[in-house]
């Protein structure tokens, strides 16, 4: 139908502190000899974008550059990953020992990560910032952005139900979600069809 909206949710490459297994939230860490192979292999994989919207994180704009090298990059603080603070670029191991930490382990949702963001500030933050974006009507809306952020979208609008950890995000792919049209977006329903990208992925969640 024409007035359905659809809106593609992806992830940033593979990043050198990702391979470390590291906390990397507003702190960054340019894409890996293998994220970016990986990224350069998923070109023509989706449409050629006009317009990205994306974090404004470096990880994210090359990520974007690379994959939509003729788009319009519109960067975006809104849809920065949740603030790690002090546990920022640190991995489980150098963690491990610290009782602040394990206590987040055990309640990810309510501890508040020191000098970082809970997942309360960090999930209202990425609200606002989409309930701004979606009020300009976009004939495709596409967002560059992090695992964190993604998952967050899709325990309030993807059609079936998950917690926030059960949906898995692989880089430089992603969800897209579609409406039936745009006023149930506006009203912050829940998008009626729900598949990963490229169509080929395979995805967990």
């Amino acid at each position: 139908m024409a007035d359905t909206v659809a809106i593609t949710l992806l992830r940033h490459g593979l990043t050198i502190a990702n391979e470390r297994r590291a906390y990397l939230g507003w702190s960054d860490s340019p894409l890996s000899a293998e994220g970016e192979k990986r990224i350069q292999a998923l070109r023509g994989s989706y449409p050629m974008y006009e317009k990205i919207h994306t974090s404004d994180l470096p990880r994210c704009v090359e990520t974007a550059r690379l994959l939509f090298p003729e788009a319009v990059l519109v960067k975006d603080r809104s849809f920065r990953e949740m603030n790690f603070g002090h546990w920022e670029g640190k991995t489980y191991d150098e963690l491990k020992s610290d009782g602040k930490y394990m206590d987040w382990l055990e309640n990810p949702m309510e501890a508040i990560v020191p000098g970082g963001e809970g997942y309360r500030e960090f999930s209202d933050r990425v609200r606002i910032g989409w309930n701004e974006w979606i009020a300009d009507e976009e004939d495709r809306y596409v967002l560059m952005t992090h695992g964190g952020v993604i998952r967050d979208l899709l325990v309030r609008f993807a059609p079936v139900e998950k917690a926030f950890f059960d949906w898995g995000i692989s880089h430089g792919m992603g969800y897209e979600l579609i409406w039936k049209d745009r006023n149930s977006l506006r009203r912050g329903e829940r998008c009626t069809l729900l598949q990963a990208v490229p169509i080929t992925a395979n995805l967990n969640g």
